[in-house]
């Protein structure tokens, strides 16, 4: 079995306990208004253009069959309605100005890159983190890596929106070592708004799961959910889970902006930016009387 992955990212230490592998799956159920990861969010390959990085040889022109590739008042420009997305292009851009999101790998191929870090794992208390897109779009998959991981001793972790009906997810929570879990909004009709579903399924896996250790995660975004009144009531909904180690706010990410130029696509988030690091220990103070432990930031 072969499954498509957007990047494994090695020496990781923001995306659970110690050093950690990160494996990102392609394909999300969710489309967050603010994703700074857009390349990974369909279930297939993209391609992707960074013109910045285009020398002007024309090989692309040449390689590809259905003729996607133009110029319009001499701007190198790729048709999207007509492209077949078959990398060809990709493969001869030794300038790496075309690229394709998405590589399909085996279990084993993933492993062989897991390995590597075994070390970094021992000495820090670290391991694998499994993300995406959104690793519950993929739990059959993402089991089977799992179970490799526990098998060789390796901690593992989810980063996962909990969107899907606990009885889907659950052969890979029994794999599960530690959860890291992003709750956006509290109210449900904003949730849909701005990531295009509810968020029942997410709020009631995390009241249902109780002994896996979990963080709970809320993306700073100014207007939407960086207000008083949603930290607050997710805040009040944590409030005596034994499970949590803690609640954790993260200062809006802008370095997607690239990605959706490459992708051709809208980013309706460009102009905002993070949060100094006096507004975001205000946030944190917001929640100062809530018996729950609050980390703000990384």
């Amino acid at each position: 079995m072969k499954h498509l992955i957007t990047d494994i990212q090695r020496f990781s230490l923001n995306d659970g306990p110690g050093i950690r592998t990160t494996v990102f799956f392609k394909g999300c159920n969710m489309r967050c208004a603010w994703c700074h990861n857009p390349e990974t969010l369909s279930m297939s390959q993209d391609l992707m253009f960074y013109p910045s990085k285009c020398i002007g040889c024309g090989k692309c022109f040449d390689t590809c069959l259905v003729h996607a590739h133009k110029f319009e008042n001499g701007v190198h420009i790729i048709d999207r309605e007509i492209c077949a997305k078959c990398g060809k292009c990709a493969d001869i851009c030794y300038a790496e100005a075309l690229m394709m999101s998405g590589k399909e790998m085996t279990v084993e191929q993933i492993m062989s890159e897991i390995r590597q870090d075994k070390a970094y794992y021992d000495g820090s208390n670290g391991g694998v983190t499994l993300s995406g897109g959104e690793v519950l779009c993929h739990t059959e998959f993402a089991t089977e890596i799992a179970r490799a991981c526990r098998k060789e001793g390796f901690s593992v972790a989810i980063e996962t929106n909990l969107s899907m009906p606990y009885d889907h997810i659950s052969s890979l929570l029994n794999e599960v070592d530690i959860i890291m879990a992003d709750l956006k909004l509290f109210d449900d009709g904003m949730h849909k708004k701005y990531t295009g579903l509810s968020n029942k399924n997410t709020i009631e896996n995390i009241i249902k799961i109780s002994d896996i250790p979990m963080i709970i995660r809320t993306p700073l975004i100014d207007g939407v959910t960086a207000t008083k009144e949603n930290l607050r009531s997710i805040a009040k909904l944590l409030e005596g889970k034994e499970n949590l180690i803690y609640y954790q706010l993260l200062n809006f990410n802008p370095l997607g902006a690239s990605k959706y130029q490459s992708l051709d696509k809208a980013n309706d988030f460009s102009l905002l930016r993070p949060y100094t690091n006096e507004q975001m220990k205000e946030f944190g103070e917001m929640l100062s009387d809530i018996n729950i432990k609050v980390k703000v930031g990384e």
